[in-house]
């Protein structure tokens, strides 16, 4: 068992029922994630029976760096997992300060026609210590304090729902990571039953909406989960999801070359929209050579941005990150695989 594994409320059930005290539970909290130990022996203030006990049934660190590219205020890590399957991570350098993109999946069974990930079915999903770990790693490595999480790197993190929601506990805790609420941000393409469950957490943790279409006619041609939710299905559930949690919805919106940057398009993604506590994140494309879709033009990019706008859609142009590197999720995994 890896202790990254474990939330707060996990390991005092674990000591309770060995026979030992709750607070063992804030101890190793504070060594994990306080102190930053590397190896179980470190724990001084345990006895050497517990001790002995957990180097027996447990261990910590058990991910690796294999490979890492960077450009401006952006790096990119590609980790090996302990069964030799790869993931990545992102690292940004914002002004606010530094963000990480977190994967939740090794590959992606969505399908999106623009993923790298997708084009690389899934594996397997990681277990919350893998998630957790490529945070500390990352913070040991760079010498940082990370102050913001996304989990939107490779994978769909409410596929893998409930060690999202372990992850999501043990790096909001107080004496875990301590990362706020409102400085986490999940992005989903739109498993519908999910985000009704999502509805009802404690958390006050963002959330962010893969939608790239303003219609179902045009995202069934790029998104094979609008197929299964669709978009009418999806949209109620979001209403409910803002009705309930009194949070804005964000939606990414991802240029591309005549599929979904027409004129046509933004009034439809406006229509769609409006009256929601919501903003649109429009990306301008990141090409691959795997894949055949191009990236919009900057007129169309402005054109599209200027037509929300006069509509009254809070819009943004999401800052371009990684154009010198391997900059969308997947191509760094698919450059070590195919090697």
């Amino acid at each position: 068992m890896n202790l990254y594994n474990f939330t707060i409320e996990e390991l005092e059930d674990y000591f309770v029922q060995h026979g030992d005290k709750k607070f063992r539970a804030q101890q190793i909290f504070e060594w994990l994630y306080r102190k930053r130990i590397e190896n179980i022996s470190e724990m001084t203030n345990l006895k050497k029976e517990l001790l002995e006990e957990l180097e027996q049934n447990f261990t910590l660190n058990t991910i690796t760096l294999v490979d890492r590219e960077e450009d401006i205020d952006v790096k990119k890590y590609l980790f090996r997992l302990p069964d030799g399957e790869h993931v990545e991570a992102v690292l940004m350098k914002h002004i606010y300060g530094e963000s990480i993109c977190v994967s939740s999946q090794v590959g992606c069974n969505m399908g999106c026609a623009f993923c790298e990930s997708g084009r690389r079915k899934k594996v397997r999903n990681l277990e919350a210590h893998e998630m957790v770990e490529q945070i500390l790693l990352l913070e040991k490595l760079e010498k940082i304090r990370i102050s913001h999480v996304v989990v939107m790197g490779i994978g769909e993190p409410f596929d893998n729902y409930e060690q999202l929601i372990k992850f999501i506990s043990i790096i909001n805790y107080a004496k875990g990571l301590a990362i706020g609420s409102r400085h986490i941000t999940v992005s989903t393409c739109g498993i519908v039953p999910k985000i009704k469950e999502f509805s009802h957490l404690p958390y006050q943790v963002n959330l962010a909406i893969s939608l790239h279409a303003p219609t179902d006619e045009i995202r069934k041609q790029i998104m094979p989960i609008s197929k299964v939710y669709p978009m009418e299905e999806l949209i109620q559930a979001l209403k409910e999801y803002i009705s309930l949690t009194n949070r804005r919805v964000t939606f990414e919106y991802i240029l591309l070359n005549e599929i979904n940057d027409s004129t046509e398009c933004a009034h439809l993604l406006s229509d769609l929209l409006r009256g929601m506590n919501c903003y649109v994140n429009l990306i301008p494309y990141n090409e691959t050579s795997h894949i055949d879709l191009k990236r919009s033009t900057k007129k169309s990019i402005h054109n599209f941005y200027d037509t929300l706008k006069k509509r009254g859609i809070n819009v943004t142009i999401r800052r371009e990150y990684g154009g010198a590197i391997s900059a969308a999720c997947g191509q760094l995994r698919s450059k070590k695989e195919e090697r």
